[in-house]
């Protein structure tokens, strides 16, 4: 790096909730995290800027079927999937997104490719309209896993609110699951930092319902900060918790501050919900109301991550 610029920073989720099972499971989870923050952080160290960085880490999530995001997708109610992502670059401070898109096998893609337009947010058909222009081909994101998932709680007639944060092996749905949003939010050696979140959403949920992560809600960015949620989005919109972190450090107070008033107020509102975040002084901080947040980052110098974090601590950071 030359004289000028400064050392990247990345945090990447898999989402929060509580269906990791046992050891195997934590290993199997934590080896899918670093080998994509180790991927990522290699085209900070080259040169990449926020955004791009953001959204190849996302590609790398959502291809990733263990995942709720792109393949590996949770099922809603009618048995269909429909992903929600959004992209905020924090130097130009513009948010995009695209809200309950089917047949794409990215949906970062399509919340990065409006960044460039004045209308910056979809809904279900616009996006696919989009997709259709840009001649992205369609793509199934149906794994196994998922469509047994959604077998098996429709002979339980939909009892469960929301589907497992992660696909398992062994189709085992914990009696409280969670939802697995993946999330990815950078420094980059300029100074620049961008956030980007994708879902498919709670799963089970009702046809039309949308995500947090296609609002500020769930995913925001501007010079100061940038932050994206897990969690049940519902949850994460009461709380307004991306921008609501974001606003705070804007307003002065550090990064692990603003984690700590905000998750303190979610706990005492009774919230199921989780965030990553850094800011511009290359702060990373996470925190969680839920059992698990499935996260892992890179400082420049080490690797760490979240995984066996399941004390009741609410926030955690690194400065």
């Amino acid at each position: 790096m030359s004289v000028n610029q400064i050392q990247p920073k990345l945090i990447i989720h898999g989402g929060a909730g509580s269906s990791l099972k046992g050891k195997e499971g934590i290993e199997a989870v934590r080896k899918s995290l670093y080998a994509i923050v180790e991927e990522v952080y290699a085209l900070l160290i080259a040169g990449a800027s926020a955004q791009a960085a953001v959204v190849h880490g996302c590609h790398l999530l959502e291809d990733n079927p263990r995942f709720n995001a792109g393949t590996g997708s949770v099922l809603q109610s009618d048995g269909q999937i429909r992903m929600s992502a959004a992209l905020m670059d924090g130097s130009s401070q513009r948010f995009s997104g695209v809200i309950n898109v089917s047949k794409v096998q990215h949906p970062i893609k399509l919340a990065q490719s409006l960044q460039q337009f004045p209308d910056r947010v979809l809904s279900d058909y616009g996006s696919a309209e989009l997709a259709r222009e840009l001649q992205i081909p369609l793509y199934n994101p149906l794994t196994t896993i998922r469509l047994k998932e959604w077998l098996q709680e429709r002979d339980e007639n939909f009892i469960k609110e929301a589907a497992g944060v992660v696909a398992e092996k062994e189709l085992v749905v914990p009696e409280k699951a969670g939802v697995g949003t993946i999330g990815v939010v950078v420094l980059d050696n300029q100074g620049g930092i961008a956030a980007g979140t994708s879902t498919g959403g709670k799963g089970f949920e009702r046809i039309g319902r949308v995500s947090d992560s296609a609002m500020p809600a769930g995913n925001y960015a501007t010079e100061f900060a940038g932050i994206s949620c897990t969690g049940i989005g519902e949850d994460i919109i009461d709380e307004c918790l991306a921008a609501r972190i974001v606003v705070r450090v804007t307003d002065g107070m550090s990064l692990p501050q603003a984690f700590e008033r905000s998750f303190t107020e979610s706990q005492q509102h009774k919230r199921d919900l989780g965030a990553i975040g850094i800011d511009a002084t290359g702060a990373i901080a996470w925190g969680k109301t839920s059992e698990v947040l499935l996260a892992a980052y890179h400082t420049g110098e080490q690797m760490g991550d979240t995984l066996e974090w399941m004390d009741n601590a609410l926030f955690g950071f690194i400065v």
